[in-house]
Parts: structure tokens; C-alpha cells; sequence
């Protein structure tokens, strides 16, 4: 049974990484023992699931059907296999958490009291970071991500939908008016965040799949969201931002929401995210169910 799934590793990880070398690399075998692996799994299927050349694999029809399959033998036994852990095994070590810098310190920090209180045995080592990080090659145990997931290598579980806002101090909506067009936002101060993958500082953009893109312009650029959130309560103009960052602001009035008449981007989720060529440890299946367990309640709210 061991060489079976071995086989399926093999070819899983041959497709995801683009060659044999790779997935032999990431399972420790020898690229001619990952080699010999995918040929039996040929064998006893009986078809070819990849073409293989010196510089490229391409998937078969065969190759095509059955990857799915293949995949969901891999997610279900690794599922299997981790809920035995986290029953059996006491969660226990230093758990590397890695999350996106403003959610991390607004709604991520403040969790770990809690959760440590329930897991004494658990230290907690936490890096904030907005790029997206190499958990294995990085040896983080998790990392928390915010979108759409599009890595199809990742083992990722849903933990609360997010949503974006704009909102502005009421002072300087009594000051400067409130625009209720995105025309309007040319004459007002808008506050930018730097890193987005979307769209340019200088670019707000609306619609579902943010494919209407608006011109801005402000006295304000950061590369952290809360601090934008800080300078919009500061009176600085309007901020546009998700709505997980603003909440707090927008509950105690510092902060109004601004509605104009097209949409604002569908953001997706907030993710924990696992790499599949580990097995999670049962201190990491410990804080995701802490996690969604207590992000729950932010469901329709964020």
C-alpha cells in the first residue's frame, strides 16, 4: 500500500511543481526512485498519466482524469491522518504562525492569550509579513491568508468571509461633504495603501471583479493598513480598506462608511493555510480549530 501512495504522491507533486526532480525532491526520494514510483502506478492503472520529455511533463487524458481523484485520496488521507493526531498526540513545541501584518497585530495577537491558556505546552512564534511566504522552505507551520485562494498546492480551510469599506472621520465629511459617486472622489483626499496586487496607489478599483478602476489622489501612502485607518480618523480624507480593519472604528462612530453607486471588489476569505507535504501537527490543527472557532462570530459582520 506504502508504494501505492507513494506513486500517487509522486505524480500529484510531479504536476504541481512541474517536473519529477521537484516532487522528488520535496518526498526525499532519488529522481530515478520517483521515476520507478510513477511507472508502477502506470503500470498497474494501465495507461500513461504523464508525458515526459528532459524539460517539460504535460498530462495525458488519462493523466487529466485522474488527478482529481488522486488529489482527493492525498487531502482525505492527510485529513484522516491529522484528526488521529490532534486526538492522540498532546500539542505540544513552538507553533510558527505566519500572518499578514495589519490583521495580525488587530485580530490575530490578541487570540494567542487564550488559546495558550487552553495549550500551556505550546509556544507561539508569530511573523508578520504581507508578502506571501514559503512555509516549507521558511519552516512556518501555518500562515494566515486574505483573498481568493488560487495555489492549488496549499491545503487551506475558510475561516470567516471578508468584505471591504470606505469611510472617512465625521469631521472631514463636515468639512469637505460626502462624495456619493466615484466621480466625486477626485475632489477629495484619498488615503492609499501600497501594496495591493490589484491595482497602483493611485488607482481605486470597484466592481465585483475590480475591473472598474477610479483615479485618486491624497496626502497620505502606507504600506500598512491600519496606519491608514489611523490617518482617516485622524480627519486625513477617506480611507479603502477592508472592513476587519475599520469595524471597531465604524461601532464607536470615529469612523463612517461611505456607500457609493458601483460595488466594491468581492476581497474572498480569510484563510489557515497548510502545506500538504506535511502532515499538521497537532498543535497546528489546535489553533486552526481555536481560530475558526473564534472568528466565527465575524461572520456578515466583517
Amino acid at each position: 500500500m506504502s508504494d501505492r501512495l507513494t506513486g500517487i504522491e509522486v505524480f500529484v507533486l510531479a504536476v504541481r511543481r512541474g517536473g519529477l526532480s521537484a516532487a522528488a525532491r520535496e518526498l526525499g526520494l532519488s529522481p530515478t526512485m520517483a521515476s520507478r514510483h510513477l511507472d508502477m502506478l502506470e503500470q498497474r492503472l494501465g495507461a500513461t498519466l504523464l508525458h515526459r520529455t528532459t524539460r517539460r511533463l504535460s498530462l495525458t487524458e488519462a493523466g487529466t482524469n485522474f488527478l482529481a481523484k488522486a488529489e482527493r485520496i492525498l487531502e482525505e488521507l492527510s485529513e484522516a491522518e491529522a484528526e488521529a493526531s490532534s486526538r492522540s498526540v498532546t500539542a505540544e513545541g513552538v507553533l510558527r504562525v505566519s500572518a499578514p501584518a495589519a490583521f495580525g497585530l488587530a485580530h490575530l495577537a490578541p487570540l494567542f492569550a487564550g488559546f495558550v491558556e487552553r495549550h500551556p505546552r505550546i509556544n507561539i512564534d508569530l511573523g508578520l509579513d504581507d508578502r506571501y511566504v514559503d512555509l516549507l522552505q521558511e519552516r512556518w507551520d501555518m500562515a494566515i491568508r486574505i483573498g481568493h485562494m488560487k495555489d492549488s498546492s496549499l491545503i487551506a480551510k475558510k475561516l470567516v468571509p471578508v468584505s471591504l469599506v470606505i469611510c472617512a472621520a465625521p469631521h472631514y465629511l463636515a468639512l469637505h461633504g460626502t462624495p456619493k459617486t466615484t466621480g466625486d472622489l477626485k475632489d477629495h483626499a484619498c488615503l492609499s495603501y501600497t501594496l495591493s496586487q490589484r491595482v497602483a496607489a493611485e488607482t481605486w478599483a470597484f466592481g465585483k471583479n475590480a475591473d472598474i478602476r477610479v483615479p485618486v489622489k491624497g496626502p497620505f501612502l502606507a504600506n500598512n493598513g491600519l496606519a491608514l485607518i489611523e490617518a482617516a480618523k485622524a480627519g486625513m480624507g477617506l480611507v479603502l480598506g477592508p472592513r476587519f480593519l475599520a469595524d471597531e472604528a465604524l461601532a464607536r462612530g470615529s469612523l463612517h462608511e461611505i456607500t457609493l453607486e458601483l460595488p466594491l471588489p468581492d476581497i474572498g476569505s480569510i484563510h489557515a493555510v497548510t502545506h500538504p507535504a506535511r502532515l499538521p501537527a497537532a498543535k497546528t490543527r489546535a489553533f486552526i480549530d481555536y481560530l475558526a472557532k473564534e472568528l466565527s462570530p465575524m461572520a456578515g459582520r466583517w
